[in-house]
């Protein structure tokens, strides 16, 4: 296997990692911008950087995506990328600015380190490092970012819409070796229209278990007493109380606990609103939705996981978001079927907020077998293909699976508080891509 990888390009590209990091690119819509002025500028920035390394680009006239591309031939490879980002949440919980790159005991320290920044540049500068070693592409490589993965998906939708699909590609934003199965994934959102005489907003975003949920009203005190009964770990303040929960990716939600359902069972101790209701008696401290659809689980790709990811209470209506990650061989409207007759069975009205087909693409294809190949000769690391209950752009194409750039010994910090990338893994990433893209782009 050839050597792409110098030092000036693993310098290099940690430099404009650094750049698209400081940009706050979460879903902010406004008048002017589909997604917010901050995805709009690193968009812009990351094509930048990308004519600098020598692509061509084109951006979205309306910003839903751009691309960059090398190479010349009827086929088309693409890697498909994102740079919007989650939320930071709660910034207490983070020892630097999460917008502000950090570099500590090697890693480097951001929201967007490990996704999708941090592997968008890797696979960037793996190309470019391939070019460098004087080779020549036999097809085009295409780099399509994305700015709406952590939400609905509206930029690679609109992309598919007016350009062209690849012939095969990956997508650098879930974990080595290849994910060639990634399970449905099914949001919902539970409404009722009971007027409420408090407020309150927990969650940042659908694909998160919420870390925490605050409460502010006249039943504090009683509150506090409760959360002490159930052992519930809780902040106090003067006229709100915060149950604390752990932040994981909705796909590992077992892993995490749920600070909305948490606060949903001491709070039904005061109020009968039905989402709160819903939670306490049907969804539980049960990331696996059992009291709803029962065993639900595949050999291919393992349990289905349920996540109550936020909850709006305000004195007009209460709207629930649940997600849903189901296995590859289950039927979505089985999973469907069974949530709504358990929300109208509690006074709910279910209404599908989002939905994404499974993966799959078989373990004999040459995308697969190439790109296993590769990461297992620069590794010596022999584990098989994954499934995952992640959903990545990789679903957007025929023949695209998902390729690291996260390595099997790293810890999953995405959606989390210091979310951070080894810079050791970042560079031996870049090294296992270069090779991954001359394989199957230039021989």
């Amino acid at each position: 296997m050839k050597k792409f990888i110098q030092e000036k390009h693993q310098e290099a590209a940690l430099d404009d990692l650094k750049t698209i990091l400081a940009y706050p690119s979460y879903l902010q819509e406004d008048d002017e911008t589909p997604f917010g002025k901050d995805i709009q500028a690193v968009l812009e920035k990351t094509l930048e950087i990308s004519e600098k390394l020598g692509f061509k680009t084109y951006i979205d006239p309306e910003g839903y995506y751009g691309y960059a591309e090398m190479g010349e031939g009827e086929e088309l490879f693409a890697v498909l990328c994102h740079l919007d980002v989650v939320p930071p949440g709660n910034l207490k919980l983070w020892d630097s600015k999460p917008f502000e790159p950090t570099i500590k005991d090697g890693f480097i320290i951001a929201r967007g380190s490990q996704d999708d920044k941090g592997p968008t540049i890797a696979a960037m500068y793996a190309l470019k490092a391939v070019m460098d070693g004087g080779e020549t592409l036999n097809k085009r490589v295409r780099f399509i970012f994305g700015v709406d993965e952590e939400n609905l998906w509206r930029c690679l939708n609109r992309y598919n819409e007016l350009e062209e699909k690849a012939t095969m590609g990956f997508a650098p934003d879930s974990t080595f070796p290849v994910t060639y199965a990634e399970k449905g994934l099914l949001q919902i959102k539970l409404h009722s229209k009971e007027t409420s005489s408090y407020r309150l907003e927990a969650g940042d975003a659908m694909n998160v278990v919420p870390e925490d949920a605050t409460y502010e009203g006249q039943w504090v005190d009683d509150l506090e007493s409760e959360l002490k009964k159930n052992d519930y770990s809780y902040e106090r303040h003067e006229q709100s109380i915060t149950v604390k929960g752990k932040s994981v990716h909705s796909k590992n939600s077992p892993q995490g606990i749920n600070a909305i359902v948490r606060l949903a069972n001491v709070l039904t101790t005061k109020d009968d609103n039905k989402a709160l209701l819903f939670l306490r008696d049907y969804v539980k401290e049960d990331a696996r939705g059992l009291n709803i659809f029962g065993e639900v689980e595949d050999e291919a790709s393992g349990i289905l996981t349920c996540n109550a990811a936020t909850l709006s209470i305000n004195p007009e209506e209460t709207i629930l978001g649940i997600d849903i990650r189901y296995p590859v061989t289950v039927e979505k409207s089985f999973i469907g079927d069974k949530l709504k007759a358990a929300a109208e069975k509690a006074g709910l009205i279910y209404e599908e907020y989002d939905f994404i087909a499974p993966l799959y693409v078989p373990l004999d294809t040459p995308l697969v077998e190439n790109l296993m190949a590769v990461y297992q000769k620069k590794t010596g690391d022999m584990q098989p293909p994954i499934v995952s209950g992640g959903a990545t752009f990789a679903r957007t194409m025929e023949n695209c699976v998902a390729f690291g750039a996260q390595l099997p010994h790293a810890e999953a910090t995405l959606h989390g508080p210091n979310e951070r990338m080894a810079l050791e893994d970042l560079y031996q990433a870049m090294d296992i891509y270069a090779e991954a893209l001359y394989r199957l782009t230039c021989q």
